[in-house]
C-alpha cells in the first residue's frame, strides 16, 4: 500500500480521533490495575495488557468508522460537506472498504483473545453495537447517544480486559463518556440540519432546532461532570482527579462558548482541538490520581 493510500485510509477513519476515546479506556485500565491491589502488578504485565487494549481500541474504531462510511456513502455523496470523502470520490473502492472493515474487526477479536476469555466472548457484542450506530440516524434522533455509547463502553471494556470481570463503578465512567461524546456530536450535527431534513435523517438539531440542541448538549456535558465527580468519590481518588474534573469542566465551558445558534464557524475548533485536550488532560490527571491514591 502506497504512502498516499495509507494517508487516504487514515483520513477516512479519522485515525487521529482515536485520541478521543483511548485516554478514557486507559483510565479504566489503570483503575482496574490498582483497585483491590496493594501494589502495582509487574511492569511487563501492565505493558502487555495496555498494548493489547490499544490494539483492540484501534481495531474496533477502524472497523466502526469504515462501516459508517460504507453505510453512509449515498448520503456522503449528496452532502456538500462530505462529498469529497474517499469513498464518494472513488479514492478508495467499496470492496477495499469492506476488506478493511473485516480486517479491523479481526484485529479487535485477536486482541481480545490475547487479553482474557470474557473479553473474547464480548468482542462480537461490541462489534454489533459499533456497526448498529451506522444506521441509527435513519430511525431515531438519539443516534448521538448511540455514538456516545460506542466510545463510552471503552472504559468498561478496558476494565474487563485487565480483570476479566466488571465493576459497577465503570458504568459511571461509561455514562460520562457517552454523554461527553453524545454532547459534542449534537454540536457537530448542527452543521447538517438542512441536509438531514432533505435526506429524511434524524438528529436532535433537526428535531428541536439549533438553539435548543445547544442547550441539550450543555445539559449532557453538565451531567458528565457530575458523573465524573461521583466516580472520583466512589473510588476515593486523590486530589489530581478532582483537579482533572475542574479542568474538563472549564474546557467544556470554553467549547460551548465557541458555538452559537447563529454562528457555527468555530465548530472545528470546538470539536477537534478542545475535545482532544479534554481527553489527554483527563488521562494525565486521573492517571496521576491512580498512582497517588492508596487503594
Amino acid at each position: 500500500m502506497t504512502h498516499s493510500r495509507i494517508r487516504t485510509v487514515f483520513e477516512m477513519i479519522k485515525f487521529e480521533h482515536s485520541i478521543f476515546a483511548l485516554p478514557f479506556a486507559l483510565v479504566g485500565a489503570l483503575l482496574a490495575e490498582r483497585a483491590g491491589r496493594n501494589a502495582w502488578p509487574a511492569p511487563r504485565i501492565i505493558v502487555w495488557q495496555l498494548c493489547w487494549i490499544v490494539v483492540a481500541m484501534v481495531g474496533a474504531r477502524s472497523a466502526a468508522m469504515t462501516m459508517n462510511r460504507i453505510a453512509d456513502i449515498r448520503y456522503d455523496r449528496a452532502n456538500p460537506r462530505t462529498q469529497n470523502r474517499a469513498l464518494p470520490t472513488g479514492q478508495l473502492s467499496l470492496s477495499f472498504a469492506w476488506v478493511f472493515t473485516l480486517a479491523s474487526a479481526a484485529v479487535l477479536v485477536i486482541a481480545a483473545w490475547q487479553l482474557n476469555r470474557l473479553a473474547l466472548e464480548l468482542s462480537p457484542v461490541a462489534l454489533a453495537i459499533l456497526f448498529l450506530y451506522s444506521y441509527t440516524k435513519r430511525f431515531t434522533m438519539w443516534s448521538h447517544l448511540v455514538l456516545g455509547f460506542c466510545l463510552g463502553m471503552s472504559p468498561a471494556a478496558a476494565w474487563i480486559a485487565v480483570r476479566g470481570s466488571l465493576d459497577w463503578r465503570m458504568l459511571i465512567l461509561c455514562a460520562a463518556v457517552t454523554l461527553w461524546v453524545g454532547g459534542f456530536d449534537v454540536l457537530y450535527a448542527c452543521q447538517d440540519v438542512e441536509f438531514d431534513k432533505q435526506a429524511g435523517l434524524y438528529s436532535i438539531p433537526k428535531t428541536f432546532g439549533v438553539a435548543r440542541a445547544l442547550m441539550i448538549a450543555r445539559a449532557m456535558h453538565v451531567t458528565m461532570v457530575a458523573l465524573l465527580a461521583w466516580l472520583a468519590w466512589s473510588f476515593g481518588l486523590a486530589w489530581p482527579a478532582w483537579a482533572g474534573i475542574a479542568v474538563v469542566a472549564a474546557l467544556l465551558a470554553y467549547e460551548h462558548s465557541l458555538v452559537k445558534p447563529d454562528d457555527l464557524s468555530k465548530m472545528n475548533a470546538a470539536f477537534f482541538a478542545v475535545n482532544g485536550y479534554i481527553s489527554l488532560l483527563f488521562l494525565l490527571f486521573w492517571g496521576t490520581a491512580t498512582i497517588v491514591t492508596r487503594f
